[in-house]
């Protein structure tokens, strides 16, 4: 990508006092995605006009540092029109030159902080390809969204540069890859998620994007191209506090802010930790395509289709999409559950720093909900939206599930106990008296996916403003149905990402 660069943004950048604090962030995002900086000739005789030598002297050194054009480009016929009619100094006459190169293909955007600059791109059309340091960076950080970090919980985002390489943790990756200390140390500057448990290492994961260029001749079948999200190096070695499904949602989270086609994963089959990720992987979707040969040896290639589309009575192999053509709900669940359960669904209110121990109901997203619910005519593939009880302004609505399926007959307090227990928010105790609070009706179980959670939350005000929910004494209670056009209102008023969506 050519990046043609006006003065104004040359002397924000080389100027001894900033002008605009984000032209910083603005180099480090062109070099990050290594964009070719470009300056005009008209740059530098702009510049070369300054009174103070030692300030030409000096802004002559750093130009250096750009690409200036060698040649410039003949006045096309829309470019001198425009020039005859709008530019009456040298000044505006610049403006037009820089235009021009964009015209002509010879640059693929600009950027400057000129308004006359604008004004001529739109009448040639080129609105698309100009930009001003506040637009080019909303257009990159959209284009190019940062790995989704986390606030709660024993996952963090951290740098590889602050991560102890030399914890046993990595043992068998060096192991599997003699050059893996190599390779880590490189990785410095990029992110890793991380779980510490005692303060030893027991998972971690890398995320890579990948585009529709990169290089599969190593991998049998050769893939097609996608843009894809490479599993770069995952590992979980804690069984039993769900900490791979917390990963797992991590994945799926990343893939649709970056909107990937599909998402891979290389991985040896030969040892316990191994063999039990790719037992996960396949639970959520990920199917065998082969080989890949490396000097490492041969590796197990697992790929998961990232389109959306939605299984009905196995909603876990299309996770996280959301389905349309089915019955929704709003469920009830009360503030001291709300966020145990729904970990990334925290309040504002609330503190992260409540939620950071590792519980194997928080990291799982296959959960638990325990219902007494009057309506019971709910199934595989159903939509639920949980509803945060707390008042007319405090009750909220926060998260999207999707019901897996529900057990109804239960025949004794053991059973009803073990089916909860690693997904569910109660304790033992809790559950026992669950299931003897009414001996006569008996509570039923319902399994489902922990999807999505809301960007913006609705509160019941607004819930009754928009007629989803009557009044305030029609607050659910058990699950209390509502129709598709109550949900898309939600979708609309929650700005929930409609790639989700499956319609």
């Amino acid at each position: 990508m050519n990046v043609l660069l006006d003065t104004n943004i040359i002397i924000h950048r080389e100027s001894q006092n900033i002008i605009n604090e984000e032209i910083g962030i603005l180099f480090r995002w062109l070099d990050n995605l290594h964009y070719k900086k470009i300056i005009h000739p008209v740059t530098v005789e702009e510049i070369n006009k300054y009174k103070n030598p030692q300030v030409v002297k000096t802004f002559n050194i750093k130009l250096n540092n750009y690409n200036i054009l060698k040649t410039i480009s003949s006045f096309s016929e829309e470019l001198s029109k425009l020039s005859q009619k709008f530019d009456k100094t040298e000044n505006d006459l610049n403006d037009s030159k820089l235009l021009n190169e964009l015209y002509n293909n010879r640059v693929d955007i600009l950027i400057t902080e000129d308004k006359n600059i604008f004004k001529k791109a739109k009448i040639l059309n080129l609105s698309s390809k100009v930009f001003n340091i506040d637009s080019f960076l909303e257009k990159i950080i959209a284009e190019n969204p940062t790995f989704i970090d986390y606030k709660i919980l024993s996952i963090k985002k951290e740098f590889f540069g602050n991560i102890n390489i030399n914890d046993s943790f990595f043992d068998s990756f060096r192991i599997d890859y003699p050059e893996f200390n190599k390779w880590f140390n490189k990785k410095a500057d990029d992110y890793a998620y991380i779980c510490y448990k005692d303060n030893k290492i027991i998972g971690f994961l890398y995320l890579k994007i990948e585009n529709e260029n990169e290089n599969y001749s190593d991998i049998e079948p050769v893939f097609l191209k996608k843009r894809r999200l490479k599993i770069g190096t995952f590992k979980v070695i804690l069984n039993g506090f769900k900490i791979g499904e917390r990963f797992i949602k991590i994945i799926f989270d990343n893939a649709l802010a970056y909107k990937v086609e599909e998402i891979y994963v290389t991985i040896f089959n030969n040892n316990i930790d191994q063999n039990r990720l790719i037992n996960l992987l396949s639970e959520f979707g990920f199917i065998y395509h082969g080989k890949k040969n490396s000097i490492a040896g041969s590796e197990f290639v697992y790929k998961r289709n990232f389109k959306k589309n939605f299984i009905k009575n196995n909603p876990k192999i299309t996770f996280p999409f959301i389905p349309t053509n089915t019955n929704f709900f709003l469920v009830p669940i009360y503030p001291g559950y709300h966020t145990n359960l729904l970990p990334d669904s925290i309040l504002k209110t609330e503190s992260p720093e409540n939620y950071i121990e590792n519980e194997p109901f928080r990291n799982a997203v296959s959960k638990v909900y325990i219902s007494r619910s009057l309506e019971k005519n709910i199934k595989s593939g159903d939509v639920i939206i949980f509803y945060r009880t707390g008042g007319f302004y405090e009750s909220v609505i926060t998260t999207v599930g999707i019901i897996e399926n529900i057990i109804f007959d239960i025949k004794h307090e053991e059973e009803f106990i073990s089916l909860c227990r690693k997904r569910s928010v109660f304790s033992n105790k809790e559950l026992s008296d669950w299931w003897n609070f009414k001996p006569y009706y008996r509570p039923f179980i319902v399994n489902f996916l922990y999807n999505y959670s809301f960007p913006k939350r609705i509160n019941l005000k607004r819930l009754i403003e928009l007629n989803i929910i009557k009044d305030i004494k029609s607050v659910p209670r058990g699950f209390q149905k509502i129709s598709f056009d109550d949900f898309k209102t939600i979708i609309k008023e929650t700005k929930t990402d409609e790639s989700i969506i499956v319609y």
